[in-house]
């Protein structure tokens, strides 16, 4: 190394590699130009790989590797709800509370799961087992109220079906 470089540290081993052939099937759906599309799927991608958030670290390793400015994807990062920038439980049951579940029980649905689960909205459990997360809509509101585990919508939410599904989970 010559006087006056900076040795740059990449952070790209973050990346596991079965994340990063994952990234690039979505990056190969843009013109070359604009792998900036890819990156909230890459944000989702090594947040799945990382038990459900996002560290700084992985934030910059997903601009290395996508070639964007840092701050292009903490934008992304912070702004939806989907991405965690903290550990998460095991199970994060996003509950929306928006106007239709609102109006169908969802303060009922969340009462219930702070009873039950002994934390309120933004907290995990002491266990480490869930995570519980107030959203703003999940777009299926004929089925309110309702919420969320990982993938999987559940609605029309009663204190009783709400127990089911927690008893039914690992």
């Amino acid at each position: 190394m010559m006087a006056g470089q900076k040795k740059t540290q990449t952070k790209l081993g973050l990346i596991s590699e079965a994340s990063r052939a994952e990234i690039d099937r979505w990056i190969a759906k843009y013109p070359p130009e604009q792998k900036r599309s890819a990156v909230m799927a890459a944000l989702r991608i090594v947040q799945d790989q990382n038990k459900g958030y996002l560290s700084n670290d992985l934030q910059d390793a997903v601009a290395e590797y996508l070639q964007l400015p840092p701050i292009v994807v903490y934008e992304v990062a912070t702004f939806y709800s989907m991405y965690e920038l903290e550990a998460v439980g095991k199970h994060k049951i996003c509950v929306c509370t928006n106007i239709s579940c609102m109006l169908r029980g969802s303060d009922e649905i969340v009462a219930h799961l702070n009873k039950r689960l002994g934390i309120k909205l933004g907290e995990t459990t002491k266990d480490g087992r869930f995570t519980l997360k107030e959203v703003e809509c999940l777009g299926a509101c004929v089925e309110a109220p309702m919420f969320q585990i990982a993938d999987k919508y559940h609605g029309n939410l009663t204190p009783k079906t709400v127990d089911e599904i927690l008893d039914g989970l690992d």
